[in-house]
């Protein structure tokens, strides 16, 4: 039996680290593309969301894949699954 079965559906999200100057926490910046209603242009948003990173092993400009969990903090309710692709540097 799986973890998701357990305990629900939970999102998984692919982002980009942005900011990993806390101790086991990054911030992921999601973007999205939004149709606009009237004029039909597409609209570039974003979300931030910080996740915990336990080992510190997501560096700047990390593609990663975060997964919603309990709260862990104030602000912190995702965790970090694992690097997709690292940061070109």
């Amino acid at each position: 039996m799986s973890v998701e079965s357990e305990r629900g559906r939970r999102k998984r999200i692919v982002g980009t680290v942005v900011g990993n100057k806390m101790s086991k926490t990054i911030v992921v910046e999601v973007a999205r593309l939004l149709k606009h209603q009237k004029y039909g242009k597409y609209i570039r948003r974003s979300t931030t969301y910080k996740a915990h990173d336990e080992k510190g092993t997501a560096k700047l400009g990390d593609k990663v894949e975060i997964i919603e969990t309990r709260p862990i903090s104030k602000t912190k309710n995702t965790k970090l699954v694992r690097v997709i692709e690292k940061a070109s540097t």
